[in-house]
């Protein structure tokens, strides 16, 4: 389900329920982090990590420890990005190359509305609020609002190593090509063609879940002209 909303240069990995991984999957740095664990936290941990590793596998990347970082965010072999999430039966991992992709995050949740009371600490204004308690075809507003949200904290951590609230970005969502746009009400982050103030998304839903995705593309690399060749200036229109 993940794979319908990421583009070409992601791999990615999704399991519905708990893998059956041997005991003995974890690298010692990932059993220490969840040692004293219960059972149900430590097959999602697993599991999850089992994601991450096939979809590393699937850019060609070797096995390797994926330990949280900085407020949890996992850490990757150089020259990588990547998210993990996880909820109620789903555990998902995507990764791309830092030269197709310069940042990614993904979330799941369950298709469903969410807690009373949540919806007011997660809403920027009266219009996001108007819109996610509006009814109509599709997912569960709210907890897509929320999702969302999720997918685009997850991408903009790695770019900036600071918070963003939920309250910093305001979603806009067009229900045919469900995709998703969050604005910045925080400065963004300063890339090669500017600050970023926008993040976009897309979502999916299935199984009874919700899943959301949003990405940051690199740049497209400048190339220098030809030898003897005349640089000429790109058209403005």
């Amino acid at each position: 389900m993940i794979e319908e909303i990421l583009p070409a240069g992601a791999a990615s990995q999704e399991v519905f329920g708990d893998a059956a991984t041997p005991e003995g999957a974890l690298f010692p740095e990932e059993e220490a982090r969840v040692a004293r664990a219960v059972a149900s936290r430590r097959a999602e941990y697993v599991t999850a990590r089992h994601c991450a590793r096939r979809a590393l596998a699937g850019l060609g990347f070797p096995p390797t420890a994926i330990v949280p970082g900085e407020r949890g965010a996992p850490i990757w072999p150089e020259g990588v990005v990547g998210s993990i999430t996880h909820c109620a039966g789903y555990r998902a991992a995507a990764v791309a190359r830092t030269g197709d992709i310069l940042s990614l995050g993904i979330d799941a949740e369950p298709d469903a509305p969410l807690p009373e009371g949540v919806l007011d600490s997660v809403t920027a204004g009266a219009e996001e609020r108007e819109w996610a308690t509006a009814g109509g075809i599709g997912p569960s507003r709210d907890r897509l609002l929320f999702s969302a949200k999720e997918a685009v904290y997850k991408a903009w951590f790695p770019l900036t190593g600071s918070w963003l609230g939920f309250r910093d970005a305001v979603l806009e969502a067009d229900w045919e090509s469900r995709t998703f746009t969050a604005r910045l009400l925080v400065p963004g982050p300063e890339l090669a063609g500017g600050p970023l103030r926008v993040f976009t998304g897309r979502w999916a839903t299935g199984h009874g879940l919700l899943v959301t995705a949003v990405v940051v593309p690199a740049p497209a690399p400048v190339r220098p002209p030809a030898a003897g060749a005349e640089a000429v200036p790109a058209p403005v229109d």
